[in-house]
């Protein structure tokens, strides 16, 4: 005899899952939270591979020793991207005072058009001075604990470019290693998710890195045609904060327009503004399509609810590492519906992996 009709016993059903999802969930990120000098780098080791797998791939391909062009590949990074380092902090340095400067002009005359008694930037110098005597007492212990943090996000960077170099060179191994984790029977599903996650994880990185590229050069061209001081720079602040969606191209936007108003004018701002604007438009409409048509496609609202998550769990790392963290999971749920959802079982779940080829499994 049923106490319940089945729609109630399904919900209650449908609630446990959830409960226990929730939980394994938040015991996952406070261990996290706990290991993050661990698992932070394994994290950012996983990124890097998804973005130079393919290099490493055609380095195999014409005959190069696997540990060899594992190595070829962190060094090339890692000469890239000091590269690029160099180049952004030269320009910042060059143009940092002229940015710095422009803001403050801004500033001040929005605080002068818009601001209330007591609002002004000398009131607020004030405050400040007499913030900072009081508390000042605090400044060598923040001088200490800020050399700590430098020295472990050093430590974290040495160790994800060391886990960069294992993980493309022992690549071919991971499907075997997940296929022996996996429980039996379930060994086909298992590769097939972490296919579909690493490949939703390294569509995101190369297509994100593509658009970020185009955006800044574009948006830094215009800058250069319309007089703006600190072009460069500026459009070194629109390539990082490319990485962050919807929110760093909105900040980043925003710092050029005012730099603009504040250097150039109402008119040259509002052809910056419209500067960006068209960037905008052309990365949503034409750039986002073409290069990220083959990854996973996720709603706006998914991914500011990830920046969200992200934002409050490990802040501005949580905010990068969300939104490919995301990709993956929707990988894998789109896989699970394709092989659940569809009802043809195993069919479908074949037809959405690409074969492996030889010697060259996948690098989930």
């Amino acid at each position: 005899m049923q106490l319940l009709p089945d729609p109630v016993r399904r919900l209650a059903a449908w609630c446990v899952v959830v409960l226990l999802v929730a939980g394994v969930g938040w015991v996952g990120v406070q261990l996290c939270g706990q290991f993050r000098t661990a698992v932070v780098p394994v994290l950012l080791a996983l990124l890097g591979t998804a973005l130079l797998g393919p290099l490493h791939r055609r380095l195999v391909g014409v005959g190069v020793h696997r540990s060899l062009a594992a190595a070829v590949t962190c060094v090339a990074v890692v000469a890239v991207v000091g590269g690029a380092v160099y180049i952004v902090v030269a320009a910042l340095v060059d143009n940092g005072d002229q940015i710095v400067s422009s803001l403050k002009r801004a500033a001040k005359s929005l605080a002068e058009y818009f601001g209330a008694a007591g609002t002004s930037l000398d009131d607020l110098a004030s405050n400040s001075r007499e913030l900072l005597g009081r508390f000042g007492g605090t400044a060598a212990s923040n001088v200490i604990s800020g050399v700590s943090v430098v020295g472990e996000t050093v430590a974290m960077a040495v160790l994800a470019l060391l886990l960069v170099f294992f993980f493309l060179r022992d690549s071919y191994r991971v499907a075997e290693a997940l296929r022996s984790l996996a429980p039996h029977g379930a060994a086909d599903t298992v590769e097939i998710m972490a296919r579909r996650a690493f490949a939703a994880v390294e569509g995101f990185m190369r297509g994100t890195t593509l658009i970020a590229f185009i955006d800044a050069t574009c948006i830094a061209v215009g800058l250069l045609i319309l007089g703006v001081p600190g072009a460069v720079g500026l459009g070194a602040i629109v390539f990082v904060g490319a990485y962050i969606p919807y929110l760093g191209a909105f900040i980043s936007g925003a710092v050029a327009v005012l730099v603009a108003l504040a250097d150039r004018g109402f008119v040259i701002a509002l052809w910056a503004l419209g500067v960006v604007v068209a960037v905008q438009v052309l990365e949503g409409h034409v750039l986002q399509p073409m290069v990220q048509s083959r990854t996973v496609q996720m709603h706006p609202a998914a991914v500011l609810l990830a920046l969200t998550a992200g934002a409050s769990v490990a802040g501005i790392l949580g905010m990068l590492l969300a939104v490919p963290l995301t990709a993956a999971a929707f990988g894998v749920a789109h896989e699970v519906r394709e092989r659940y959802g569809s009802g043809e079982g195993e069919g479908a779940a074949g037809a959405g992996a690409e074969p492996c080829a030889e010697g060259e499994p996948p690098e989930a």
